[in-house]
């Protein structure tokens, strides 16, 4: 299983358990993800570590100093 975790700007936009669809986004050297319809975003990704999966289930919601942040799993190879 893989881990990720994406920046979610406000609260309660998703929960634990939740099935969450995953979007691609892609930069001169680098990919990142978005958790549909925006809900979420993560950091960016080099070409070795590109995500296969697009649907993923959200593990674990944080609420830090600097926002809250979501933990998706997948189901996939760790890098």
């Amino acid at each position: 299983m893989r881990r990720m975790e994406f920046k979610m700007e406000r609260p309660n936009l998703v929960k634990e358990g939740d099935e969450v669809t995953i979007t691609e986004g892609v930069l001169p050297s680098a990919y990142y993800y978005t958790i549909n319809p925006a809900v979420a975003m993560s950091g960016n990704y080099v070409f070795r570590e590109r995500l296969q999966s697009r649907t993923g289930i959200v593990q674990e919601i944080k609420h830090t100093e600097k926002g809250f942040y979501v933990v998706v799993e997948f189901d996939e190879e760790d890098v």
